[in-house]
């Protein structure tokens, strides 16, 4: 049965944005990890000074933090949750923040849904984080190696590797997952593509990671790139598809198969939905968040995925669901061995 909303319901949906606002205001200003240097549970008034904040503003934010179960109070201290200190102190051991930075980056476009769904096109230029903003670029890329680098502990698990040496990974972004995959597959090499702006921080990413010489970043654009013959043993394309078209996707997968050996495996993660296209109730208003800000975005059900797959050339195809906390599916395929 679908799921639906209680009057208290609709009430609450109205101002559940206020709670984002009071998350991305508060990660802003450091204020957790402000909080995590203090040894002692703080005042408001140590963490206004500590924060640089307006005594009576820092006061309001921490209470509404408070509120939500972002932080603790005891009397007039505050102290951070055990799951704040994971994940939203700079460096904790779950540390989400620079994910966050990117809802925070949409948040403006969300205000914008009435324009696009009378229109049909995306609200903001896709460039501005692809580019043509080299800050936005940075903290889009930033972004997205924080998500990779929580969603990798779930999914690098899932990945089949055994028998592959060489791997190519296509809108790999930050090469958070390339780096992931050597890590845990030693005899592993891979080469991550993207457009030369996101390649560019991506490198810089490899090679804090120390994994230059494993990991390759190579500026390109897998829309059109044609790659090396029959030279992958697998390619992976994590969390990219959900911005293109369908007979985009049937293209980027007949010239991935062309990359790869006889008998190689493809890997698709990404956000899927059922048939219905409404659930998971986080991938169906993912859908929205991508057609605000790219041109064709969307999610697509597993199924599609699966049609697409069987276009382009791959065979025994299969869903995984990959674990919480985020809804997403993991497909395989592989290319015929004759």
């Amino acid at each position: 049965m679908e799921r639906e909303r209680s009057l208290q319901g609709i009430i609450d949906l109205a101002s559940a944005y206020y709670g984002s606002a009071v998350l991305f205001a508060a990660l802003e200003v450091d204020l957790f990890t402000r909080v995590s240097q203090v040894r002692a549970p703080a005042s408001a008034a140590d963490l206004a000074t500590l924060a640089g904040l307006e005594p009576r503003g820092a006061r309001l934010l921490l209470d509404a933090c408070v509120a939500i179960g972002l932080l603790r109070k005891s009397g007039e201290t505050y102290a951070n949750t055990e799951a704040g200190a994971q994940a939203l102190v700079a460096g904790g051991a779950h540390d989400v923040t620079q994910a966050i930075r990117y809802n925070h980056d949409v948040y403006a476009a969300w205000g914008q849904l009435a324009a696009f769904a009378r229109s049909g096109r995306p609200v903001e230029s896709p460039a501005c984080h692809l580019g043509d903003d080299p800050a936005r670029t940075r903290r889009f890329v930033m972004a997205m190696h924080g998500r990779a680098l929580g969603i990798g502990r779930m999914v690098v698990p899932l990945i089949d590797l055994s028998g592959c040496t060489r791997v190519l990974d296509l809108a790999g972004g930050p090469g958070t997952y390339a780096v992931l995959l050597a890590q845990a597959h030693p005899e592993l090499s891979c080469v991550t593509v993207d457009l030369p702006a996101v390649s560019a921080v991506a490198a810089e990413l490899v090679a804090a990671a120390g994994m230059s010489q494993r990991v390759t970043c190579r500026a390109g654009d897998y829309h059109a790139d044609v790659y090396e013959e029959a030279a992958f043993d697998a390619v992976t394309i994590f969390g990219a598809l959900h911005q293109e078209a369908p007979e985009t996707i049937v293209s980027i997968l007949i010239r991935a198969r062309a990359a790869l050996r006889p008998g190689g495996r493809l890997f698709v993660l990404d956000m899927m939905t059922d048939a219905t296209h409404t659930q998971p109730a986080f991938s169906a208003l993912f859908a929205v968040n991508m057609a605000l800000t790219t041109d064709h975005g969307w999610v697509f059900s597993d199924e599609e995925l699966h049609g697409w797959l069987r276009r382009a050339g791959f065979e025994t195809c299969a869903t995984q669901h990959v674990p919480p906390p985020m809804p997403h599916w993991l497909v395989t395929a592989r290319k015929p061995a004759h």
